[in-house]
């Protein structure tokens, strides 16, 4: 793992990260492409994922803030990459975040332009019937949505695919102005365990539009759940415009 110098602005546990994962036509992603990126396939497929986890112990520059340090987040993301002088790095770019903390929304959108949403929410994540289970849930008006899975196999070392979606560690951000931001994310190789089953349910088409809402209807390529650690979050920088 590649570190940046300097202080994070947020550190926090990512913990139970259920990934349910699609390939989808990368015309359907070009939309949401900040200037200065590309696509970022995986054997010639592009992935969008939709990712439940918990945030655990969040601190902003060290301090904990009081009813902020434990929360669930759901978002539906999509994978890139940025060719620089001196390496290639592989990001995402998140279409849509839900949380139940409208200060967490706010001070997103504040700082770098995401797409954060508050909406009510619930996590389970518990040892049950000796498998493992995680769900994550929201709900918007009067309908609950959520992405749950089983899984009766041990933490293990993530297979090339399953490497593919959970490491990256940089994030984009399209600005008001129609700028990018840039912001690295720092953590260790995550192990995942394998779905044994898993279950998506949500009005997906008016959380994120007609077409990749349909296509989040379809039957999933995928889905594993990683085990997350501890993370550091960088302040962002705005990408220099060329041309």
């Amino acid at each position: 793992m590649a570190r940046v110098q300097g202080q994070p602005f947020l550190t926090a546990a990512w913990r139970d990260l259920l990934m349910i994962n699609w390939a989808v036509d990368p015309a359907l992603l070009m939309p949401h492409l900040p200037r200065g990126v590309e696509l970022d396939a995986w054997e010639g497929r592009h992935f969008v994922s939709l990712v439940g986890f918990q945030f655990l112990d969040t601190r902003l520059w060290g301090v904990p803030i009081p009813f902020h340090q434990k929360f669930c987040e759901v978002n539906l993301r999509f994978y890139v990459r940025r060719r620089t002088a001196q390496e290639t790095r592989r990001g995402v770019v998140f279409i849509r975040e839900i949380v139940a903390r409208r200060a967490v929304t706010a001070l997103a959108r504040w700082l770098y332009n995401e797409n954060y949403h508050t909406l009510p929410m619930r996590a389970d994540v518990a040892l049950r019937n000796g498998g493992y289970h995680v769900e994550y849930a929201w709900r918007d008006r009067a309908a609950w949505g959520h992405l749950a899975a089983e899984s009766t196999a041990p933490w293990q070392a993530a297979d090339p695919a399953a490497q593919f979606i959970t490491e990256h560690y940089w994030g984009y951000t399209r600005q008001r102005d129609g700028g990018t931001m840039e912001y690295r994310v720092d953590h260790p190789v995550w192990r995942v365990r394998p779905t044994a089953s898993f279950h998506v349910q949500g009005e997906f088409q008016k959380l994120y539009g007609d077409a990749l809402g349909h296509h989040l209807q379809c039957p999933p390529d995928s889905a594993f759940i990683a085990e997350g650690s501890t993370v550091a979050v960088f302040r962002g920088q705005r990408l220099r415009e060329h041309g």
